[in-house]
């Protein structure tokens, strides 16, 4: 069956019907306002309360979202706790920027913790030991305005031009004489 509704509203369904509940790249629209009434917070906990009336006990939820930043995460994370799940964020390939997915792994039973990511991500505890809620510390190596600074690993340095270079000279390859010149950065008038 197929239902078209806003999940931000609550999930219309009766009490206890599901053992557990998947949901792919859909929580992060929550914490958008698209109305001037809409109020992120309270459409989170709204989603998170229908969810824990709709699930039997004993069930979990995996919801895989992309949060645009470090603060959604802990929002969406507390608003979880809030209404009375534990487990926590997991975080595979925290690393990466086109592979990193966040997945949000929810419990009933209070002494649940939330598996590992396929990496060893930082996880931090949350903002109060009460909601057993985890959540990865994703402000590391942002600058001004949210945008994050990477340093190079390797490509395009010098170290790397004159090993690339020296490859293609033992494959026979003809290949410009290094100089003071290699691997420095032009100016913007080039």
């Amino acid at each position: 069956d197929l239902m078209h509704h806003d999940m931000g509203t609550g999930l219309p369904f009766r009490a206890a019907t599901f053992d557990a509940c998947i949901s792919i790249s859909a929580l992060q629209w929550l914490c958008y306002s698209n109305k001037k009434g809409q109020i992120p917070k309270r459409r989170l906990i709204r989603f998170f309360s229908s969810l824990y009336q709709i699930l039997r006990r004993g069930a979990r939820a995996v919801l895989q979202f992309y949060p645009e930043t470090a603060e959604q995460a802990i929002l969406i994370s507390e608003c979880a706790a809030q209404v009375g799940f534990a487990g926590g964020i997991v975080v595979d390939y925290p690393n990466s920027t086109k592979a990193k997915k966040h997945y949000l792994v929810l419990s009933f039973d209070r002494a649940y913790k939330a598996p590992a990511g396929l990496t060893d991500g930082a996880l931090l505890a949350s903002k109060s030991s009460r909601d057993q809620v985890r959540v990865d510390d994703a402000t590391i190596g942002r600058g001004k305005k949210g945008k994050v600074h990477r340093k190079k690993k390797g490509s395009k340095t010098k170290e790397w031009i004159i090993q690339k270079k020296g490859i293609q000279r033992r494959q026979g390859k003809d290949v410009r004489p290094d100089t003071k010149y290699t691997g420095r950065k032009r100016k913007d008038k080039f």
